[in-house]
């Protein structure tokens, strides 16, 4: 029987080569190519998996052998610390989303999605970095869409402004409107606007109205009745994430850091959908 950490090594090599379209290239080129993208991708799933910086994660996955071999390389091969760490951003994010993507698939979405938001820590950018980024805040305002049924992060929006819920909200739900049936969310996205958008595309708002009045708490009442109270899912999963991978972002540019938590996103649902298919 396969451990763990073989099959979490099996899943995330296998969606970070869907992450790339097309045929996935060799995992190592000598050369101006050197390494895949794909094998960045799935080092850096690993960094999230067994917490580790840089330096650490390789040295411990050099004795590892059946990792190396899932990723078509022997201990020897393994790319340097250095490398994984500069190829971070140089790989496009389209790539990153990508791979977030495609562990939502190993799910089966249920009939409640919910939205939400807060701040998750960063480390203390350079002075020269946050006055050229007007990087003025200590917490990246993440957004995260989940799936209330099986807790799947769904999608993940991180901002290093701090911009209206229903703004972000917006755009979060767009992007995934195929994916969604009925949305619960707090006062925060109370807006009309985003409303009447998700009734147009047959998908039920559970957002409970700000306004006094009849028609207000009428309006209230009635989704405090159905699905809202899932809602609440969606905090537990910034706990869980805040628990299993740390409550700081250790990226130093902004960049950086969106991409670390897009792979957290993703690790995350890997290692849930292996811990239900043991149940």
């Amino acid at each position: 029987m396969q451990t763990k950490t073989a099959r979490f090594a099996e899943t995330v090599v296998s969606l970070s080569q869907k992450a790339v379209a097309g045929e996935p290239a060799p995992a190592y080129r000598p050369g101006k190519e050197g390494y895949a993208d794909w094998v960045i991708l799935a080092v850096q799933g690993f960094k999230e998996y067994l917490e580790h910086d840089y330096r650490k994660l390789m040295d411990v996955l050099r004795e590892m052998p059946r990792v190396a071999d899932s990723l078509g390389l022997t201990v020897e091969t393994l790319p340097h610390f250095s490398t994984v760490c500069a190829r971070k951003q140089a790989i496009p994010m389209k790539r990153w989303r990508a791979i977030l993507n495609a562990s939502v698939e190993l799910y089966q979405l249920g009939d409640v999605q919910a939205i939400d938001a807060t701040g998750v820590d960063r480390v203390q950018a350079s002075q020269h970095y946050a006055k050229r980024t007007d990087y003025t805040f200590e917490a990246v305002k993440t957004t995260l869409l989940i799936d209330c049924e099986t807790s799947a992060i769904i999608d993940i929006h991180c901002s290093m402004k701090q911009p209206h819920d229903t703004q972000v909200g917006l755009q979060v739900l767009v992007r995934n409107i195929d994916d969604l049936t009925a949305v619960a969310a707090d006062k925060g996205y109370d807006w009309e606007a985003l409303r009447t958008r998700l009734r147009a595309e047959s998908i039920t708002p559970l957002i409970p109205q700000r306004g006094p009045g009849f028609r207000g708490w009428a309006r209230n009442l009635l989704i405090h009745d159905r699905e809202y109270n899932q809602r609440s899912n969606a905090e537990s999963v910034f706990f869980g994430l805040r628990q299993r991978y740390g409550e700081t972002l250790w990226a130093r540019t902004w960049f950086g850091q969106f991409r670390e938590l897009v792979m957290k996103s993703a690790v995350r649902n890997i290692e849930r959908a292996i811990e239900v298919a043991d149940r």
